[in-house]
């Protein structure tokens, strides 16, 4: 009698920090907002440890950065005001990490499905991915507003992995900060900890794997869940 076949295999993978070196233009359009405002600028590497809980906490933290001149400035405008202005000039020094590609395609290769689960707004997302030519290779993208929660909530990944038509147990979680890994965790799904990206070493902390370079993802992935 033979045996029903296993659910396909999902990767998921979060987009700044992971497939995008976006901090370029994320940090161009953190100085333009505060300058915006005449609340001075603030340098790349600032804005590198604001990145990840999605665009309204990223502008939160750009104003407690610009200090109490900040006070009088209402947070909901200023996120609109990012978001119109970031949109729209997100590709002009964003690139894929190098290998990304060639990643993507050797997870395919293997029979993987991919999928992009970010704090992003969905559109910005979406923009970006098209962008860059590989938003066909993606049977699901879903951004910081798809559904009423975002990551580090299990709730995103569960829309993409139902939209993958598999399962959590056959899915990998693939991202640079410490809410890839509880989301992916909150829902029983592994994850691999992006150690080239944005986030913190202790943010691997809880993570099933790391690796150093997206080249390394095929491998670890397919280690990790057998096909």
């Amino acid at each position: 009698m033979s045996h029903p076949s296993q659910p396909a295999r999902l990767a998921v993978f979060d987009l700044d920090g992971t497939l995008l070196d976006s901090l370029p233009d994320l940090a161009a359009a953190s100085a333009r907002l505060l300058r915006s405002y005449d609340l001075g600028t603030v340098p790349p590497e600032a804005v590198r440890s604001m990145v990840g809980d999605g665009a309204g906490v990223l502008v939160t933290r750009l104003l407690a950065y610009a200090g109490d001149a900040a006070n009088g400035v209402d947070l909901a405008e200023a996120t609109r005001r990012y978001i119109a202005d970031y949109t729209p000039r997100s590709l002009e020094e964003t690139r894929l990490f190098p290998g990304t590609e060639d990643a993507l395609d050797a997870l395919r290769g293997a029979g993987w499905k991919l999928a992009v689960c970010t704090n992003k707004p969905v559109a910005a997302a979406r923009h970006i991915l098209e962008g860059m030519g590989i938003a066909p290779l993606f049977v699901s993208i879903v951004g910081g507003d798809s559904y009423p929660t975002r990551k580090p909530d299990a709730g995103p990944l569960l829309g993409a992995i139902e939209q993958a038509q598999t399962t959590p147990a056959r899915t990998v979680m693939v991202g640079d900060h410490h809410n890839d890994v509880l989301c992916a965790s909150g829902c029983d799904a592994l994850s691999i900890f992006a150690r080239w990206g944005y986030g913190r070493p202790e943010m691997e902390a809880g993570s099933s794997a790391a690796c150093a370079s997206i080249t390394d993802v095929p491998d670890l992935a397919n280690t990790l869940i057998a096909a």
